[in-house]
């Protein structure tokens, strides 16, 4: 039986997806595999009116990509994997009922992509760290989490994010805008359901079709766009710079 990396619980008509893969919840295959079913089931249920994604613990929302796991995947293997983090992502953000983000911990690149996928995203206060340093390890931004980035934020800051790395703590994030709220760390989780629940005087049919007219460029982008981008992610993530980058990298796991 496979270990539960995904948690489902339902509070009213919100269902609470909590990412239950230890203290990191780094994202492998099987990762994926879960928060996909999971996404389809809260999709396909009339009783659920919105989503909230969270983590099981307050100090990582999630690290990203599990690097040791993914790290001597055959580039056959790798590419599969890829590809299907790139769906759940597509499959979160272009979910047609309101989501939200409860960030209890560091969103750290892959992590940090999931966070972007939702429509709203709520944060803890004090140390608690966002961002994309994908650059920093030798590779991309994925392309999905590049065109919601320039889509959220200003030219300027769209590209500091996206070039330098960086990670940003809770004020900063508000004010450039990749964040909506910043909230005590006990009182995350009921801001993001209070958020989603927000919707619930809208009909149903009309909040698909705004949001889909908010997401549609994106799609456009990513349906033209993500193989090529896909083919030069794997490119990099097996150069020999990112090779030695991405060693340095498994150390902090």
């Amino acid at each position: 039986m496979s270990q539960d990396l995904i948690q489902v619980q339902h509070h009213e008509r919100i269902a609470l997806v909590s990412l239950l893969k230890g203290v990191t919840n780094a994202i492998d295959s099987k990762l994926v595999e879960q928060l996909s079913a999971a996404l389809s089931a809260a999709a396909a249920d009339p009783e659920v009116h919105g989503v909230v994604l969270s983590s099981s613990n307050e100090k990582f929302f999630s690290i990203g990509f599990d690097i040791p796991q993914l790290y001597n995947l055959s580039r056959d293997e790798f590419t599969s994997f890829y590809g299907a983090f790139n769906a759940v992502c597509m499959q979160l953000y272009s979910m047609p009922k309101p989501s939200a983000a409860a960030v209890t911990g560091h969103a750290i690149a892959g992590g940090c992509i999931l966070a972007l996928c939702c429509d709203r995203r709520i944060i803890a206060e004090g140390r608690k760290l966002m961002g994309l340093n994908e650059i920093k390890l030798g590779v991309p931004v994925p392309f999905v989490a590049e065109c919601i980035v320039r889509q959220l934020v200003s030219g300027h800051h769209a590209r500091e994010i996206l070039e330098t790395g960086a990670f940003y703590p809770p004020e900063q994030l508000l004010q450039i805008g990749l964040v909506d709220g910043i909230v005590p760390a006990g009182q995350v989780l009921e801001k993001a359901m209070e958020t989603v629940r927000s919707y619930e005087t809208i009909p149903p049919s009309a909040f698909a079709a705004i949001k889909q007219s908010r997401i549609e460029q994106v799609q456009e982008l990513v349906s033209a766009k993500l193989d090529e981008r896909s083919r030069i992610f794997i490119e990099c993530w097996y150069s020999a710079g990112a090779r030695q980058l991405l060693q340095s990298a498994m150390e902090k796991f």
